[in-house]
Order: C-alpha cells, then structure tokens, then sequence
C-alpha cells in the first residue's frame, strides 16, 4: 500500500437553488447553472497529486484507517469533517441540524454542529442565528404556517474575517451577499423548516424536534497564538488561521488527527522530503494525514492566508477562542 502524504483536493460543485454563477474571486468559473456550494472534503473528492492522485476522499478513509483521519476520529473509515465554501446569493432556507444523539436515533452516523468563516461580505449582509428572545415553539411553528418565520430570528450583520459557531439545534438561516468557508460534523443532514415558498421539502416534525432554545450559537472571540489563531474551539472541531508573507510553516503527523488547510488568499508551495513540490491555492484543500511525515508551506513571492481545521485532542465542554489551546503543527 502506497504511503500516505499530504493530499491537495480538488472541489466538488453543487448545484442549489440560492447559489450563484459567478464563483469570483475563489473560482474562475462561469458554470450553467447556480452553484451554491463548492465541497472541499466530500467523500467523492478526489486527489489531484502523487500516487494516489485520482482516488477519492472516501475511499482512502476505508484503505488507510486512522493513519489518515488519526486516532480522535470517532469513525476510523469516515472523514470526520465536511468543508465547504458557500455563495448565497438568496437567501437559503431556515432550518435546523440534528444533534448526535438525535442523528444516531435517525440511523445517521453523526448530528450536524457547524460554523462559518465569513470570507467576504457585502454590506448589509446578514445571517440568522437563534430566535429572538422568548420566542416559544409553538410560536414558531404558528409563524412557520403564516409565512412570518424568519422575522423571529435572530438577524446578525457579518463582516469578512469573524466566525459564527452553529450549535446543533440552533435554527438558522444565511442571507444573500457573503462567502463562507463552512467547517462541519461530516453530515449532510438538515431539516426545512421555512423556505420563502419554494417548492421543496420541508421537514416540520423532525425540525421542531430538533430544535433548541438555549445554544451556544453566535459569533466567536478570536484568540491570537504565535503560529495560528484560534477562532473556535468546539467538541466536534477546532478552526484556525494563519498567514504568510516571507515565512514558512512546517507540519507535522501527529497521530491523533489529520489537518484540513483551506487557502482563502494566494497560494503556497508545498514541499516535502520526498516527492517534488506542487501548489496549493484558494478554492482547493489540502489535508495532512494523521501519519504522513513532515511538510512545509512556503510563499515567496505574494501573501498566502489558510484556515486549518481539526479535531480536539483532549475533551471540549462548550465553543471557546479563548483560553489554553496546545496547536501543535
């Protein structure tokens, strides 16, 4: 069996209703019809380097086991994170993810916790997070049929460089005029609870079900660090950011989880002890196995930012960007 080593993926696109057809300034696309949603870890993505260059995601869990996902993993032949870059340019459906408990009643591997990295936002542009206060269930489900669900939200202005935590069972809505990067449970689960009278399905029992008064839900504090920045810390993942301009930064396997690094500006060098160098840029993801041997990231000549995502090492109780975090690469 090959070794494994870092993987560039190339993305998977999705075609949705609130999506767009123009994909600047991440993807020089002119697609035919609205792309919402560009996956950066789905199963079907496939690798687009080295000796495993055409194999999918999804397969390699299933070959390499915890050497590629790491030992935090709670599934050791699933890849415990889907990320992906969003472009409203509607506004999507309000709607509600499952928690784990929930999601495994259902006969789903896992719930649904999320949050957003905004990358870029126009102004005015808003996300709903949570209910307004003392706004009951029953009330909800009276303005869902009335057409008047999402004026009970909670409506947040958005700004590039913040990061909104979504806990599961926080309802939730995004409106047109941002990019996110999107860092999840690897679920696709979600339940449709208003829709501006489009005609799809709405999922009203299981929503209500799923919904939660009380979550931690809302924009995060980042926390500075000499090498990242953290700007989450959650049970399910942690999300962090870097930045390039002269420097390099290495990474390093270290057995308990695997690294997702999402470019969001420029693109780097990759180089390792074995192999030829290669490029990674905005709009593809590269993961760095639990087992895979060192790496470095390099940008001469322009300024490069990532985000890089992973599982905890130790027990989180609730979302934090603040206090002790070792973020070792």
């Amino acid at each position: 069996m090959p070794t494994l080593y870092p993987l560039l993926l190339k993305p998977e696109f999705h075609h949705r209703v609130w999506g767009t057809r123009d994909l600047r300034p991440i993807y020089d696309l002119q697609p035919d019809e609205a792309i919402g949603e560009a996956w950066l870890t789905g199963d079907g993505c496939r690798v687009a380097n080295g000796e495993l260059a055409g194999r999918t995601l999804g397969e390699l869990c299933r070959d390499f086991g915890s050497d590629l996902v790491g030992e935090a993993a709670p599934q050791k032949d699933r890849f415990p994170l889907l990320i992906k870059f969003l472009f409203p340019r509607e506004k999507l459906s309000v709607q509600v993810h499952p928690d784990d408990e929930m999601a495994r009643n259902l006969g789903q591997p896992c719930g649904k916790n999320e949050c957003w990295y905004v990358l870029a936002a126009e102004p005015g542009a808003q996300v709903g997070v949570g209910l307004k206060p003392g706004i009951t269930k029953s009330q909800f489900a009276e303005a869902i049929q009335s057409g008047t669900a999402e004026r009970l939200l909670n409506w947040i202005d958005v700004h590039a460089g913040e990061l909104i935590y979504v806990e599961a069972g926080t309802v939730h809505a995004i409106g047109p005029g941002s990019i996110l990067v999107e860092t999840q449970q690897n679920s696709d689960t979600t339940f449709r609870l208003y829709d501006y009278g489009r005609p799809r399905e709405l999922h009203l029992e299981q929503g209500l079900a799923a919904l939660k008064h009380q979550t931690r839900s809302g924009k995060q504090q980042p926390m500075k660090g000499d090498a990242l920045d953290c700007l989450v810390l959650s049970p399910h993942f942690v999300v962090t950011a870097f930045t390039l301009k002269s420097e390099e930064m290495t990474f390093s396997g270290s057995g308990s989880n695997c690294k997702v690094i999402v470019p969001t500006r420029g693109n780097a060098l990759v180089t390792t002890a074995n192999g030829p160098g290669f490029e990674v840029r905005a709009g593809e993801a590269l993961v760095a196995p639990a087992v895979g041997g060192e790496f470095t990231l390099s940008a001469p000549d322009s300024e490069f930012s990532a985000l890089v995502s992973f599982l905890p090492g130790r027990e989180v109780k609730f979302p934090a960007a603040a206090g002790s975090l070792a973020m070792s690469l």
